[in-house]
């Protein structure tokens, strides 16, 4: 992956709606050199897809909490299949340290925060701890992975 490759991906990640006369301009090619590399960049798994990001707030999921989940020995493979099916996990991730798993939740409100836990998160496989984190506000959000280079 060369500079020009790096820019790309930046461009797309910035705003995954521009066309490629767009991209290609603002990172100096040609339209066609611009889809070639860009495709190239997609059959690599470097560009994993394009979406909106939606605001959270106005479709009503103002809560957002952090889920520390401690999971019985031998049970994750289960636990890992089944959590993929609760819709209001946003994101789940393995750790180490004093917990197995780290989820990120959102809920129309407490009330609906704390069915979630106890009705969805709570009987899942293997679960044999959590401890939940609301959110108050939140300061950086999804920064693009190409500032990280």
């Amino acid at each position: 992956m060369d500079r020009t490759d790096r820019r790309l991906l930046s461009l797309v990640e910035q705003d995954g709606r521009a066309s490629f006369a767009e991209i290609a301009e603002a990172a100096g090619l040609s339209k066609t050199a611009c889809w070639n590399r860009l495709q190239s960049l997609e059959r690599a798994g470097l560009v994993k897809g394009y979406g909106a990001r939606l605001d959270r707030d106005k479709l009503g999921l103002s809560i957002t909490a952090f889920v520390s989940v401690t999971i019985d020995l031998g049970r994750h493979d289960d636990f890992e299949r089944a959590v993929v099916g609760v819709p209001a996990v946003l994101d789940c991730h393995t750790t180490a340290g004093e917990f197995d798993y780290l989820l990120r939740v959102v809920a129309r409100d407490v009330s609906a925060l704390d069915d979630l836990l106890r009705t969805q998160l709570g009987p899942l496989p293997g679960v044999r701890s959590f401890s939940t984190r609301i959110c108050l506000k939140t300061i950086l959000e999804q920064r693009p992975l190409m500032d990280a280079l």
